[in-house]
């Protein structure tokens, strides 16, 4: 057995499940250095002091690690710069759940070359860089040598394919453990279980849903996820409009929220942005069908054969699969008897070994 320190300055939502996911199924003994899920800036630019400190801490209790598995929320070089010669140079994966590269800006927010640097000069350091989807590795390697030609000199494009052959798609572990097979509810509910952000696009989402309704078909919504913000005006909206027809509005605590998944038959996204899309699995995995844009990550999540009844491009498309989804039982089965057991290869009872191979395997570090 091997002693892991997974790293990761930004506690919550996907994160926290990834971390204390992996420490409960791994056959590693895994140690979590963490701190809370708020002030992603900070955490990014300041967290790797106080995160350090506690890696020395524990260093000295259980010995030094043999891997350091770390999120891509971590300045890797800073950290194990801090961490200094007590961690013994161990090996070092990055984990790449998204990256402030090619991360979409809200409308209010202001580019800061600054936190994607951190991201590439962590990658540069790392032994291995591992991305949750094809897609993200793609659009980050495709993105780099126009983001390093943002600087005057010592650019360092060159690095970038050797830190491509370093780099491998490895999935997140999702906990699927809770899901049974129950008859779904009539009229089928369709689930939007995603954040109530700007990169979700929930307007258009919602006038989906108007359409669906103005079409005379019968449904009911839950709209669930986390919200970080004020209430955005098209959810107010969405409530008052569809009130007859919501089962649930707002954040879901943990059993309410798996309750909700296991009765919904349908499960839509708008997502501008998705690199990988743990709600997604989660609410396929549980049975509903999903209505996705085909595009981001979601052609990998779902199987080849499935494309042509689950992803769209244009509204048109999106109504005409909202409303076969809502309206066509059979049609539903036939998509669910191909999806959801698919998506067991993302459980953690799939993953974990493959993460504990990988990390038992992993190269030693290169110095660039």
């Amino acid at each position: 057995m091997s002693t892991v320190f997974l790293v990761e300055p930004y506690n919550s939502g996907s994160h926290q499940a990834w971390a204390e996911g992996y420490q409960n199924h791994s056959s590693h003994d895994v140690h979590l250095l963490t701190l809370p899920g708020r002030f992603w800036k900070w955490r990014m630019f300041g967290g790797t002091l106080t995160l350090a400190k506690e890696a020395l801490e524990l260093a000295a209790e259980t010995g030094p690690p043999d891997f350091v598995l770390a999120s891509d929320m971590l300045d890797l070089p800073a950290f194990l710069g801090h961490a200094g010669s007590a961690m013994e140079d161990p090996r070092v994966v990055l984990y790449m759940h998204e990256n402030q590269l090619t991360y979409p800006l809200s409308p209010t927010a202001r580019d800061d070359l600054a936190y994607a640097y951190m991201n590439w000069s962590s990658m540069v350091r790392a032994d291995e860089v591992w991305f949750n989807s094809t897609f993200h590795l793609e659009a980050v390697f495709d993105a780099l040598p126009r983001f390093l030609r943002h600087f005057p000199d010592h650019r360092h494009v060159g690095l970038v394919d050797s830190v491509r052959e370093k780099s491998t798609v490895v999935p997140v572990g999702v906990e699927l453990g809770w899901i049974e097979e129950i008859e779904k509810p009539e009229p089928p509910l369709i689930v939007w279980n995603q954040r109530w952000e700007y990169d979700k696009d929930p307007a258009r989402f919602l006038a989906a849903l108007y359409r669906l309704a103005d079409s005379g078909a019968e449904f009911q919504v839950a709209i669930c996820g986390e919200n970080f913000r004020n209430v955005p005006e098209e959810f107010e909206e969405g409530r008052l409009r569809l009130d007859d027809r919501l089962v649930h509005y707002g954040y879901a605590d943990l059993d309410e929220y798996q309750r909700l998944l296991i009765d919904s038959a349908v499960v839509v996204s708008t997502a501008k942005h998705e690199f990988f899309g743990v709600a997604a699995v989660e609410a396929m995995a549980a049975g509903a069908i999903p209505v996705f844009r085909r595009a981001l990550s979601y052609p990998e999540l779902i199987p080849a054969e499935a494309h042509g009844d689950t992803l769209y491009e244009s509204d048109v498309e999106l109504d005409s699969l909202l409303r076969s989804a809502v309206e066509d039982p059979e049609r539903r089965l036939r998509i669910r008897n191909l999806v959801a057991p698919s998506m067991h290869r993302f459980s953690w009872t799939s993953v974990a070994p493959v993460y504990d191979d990988r990390l038992s395997n992993a190269a030693p570090r290169e110095v660039a």
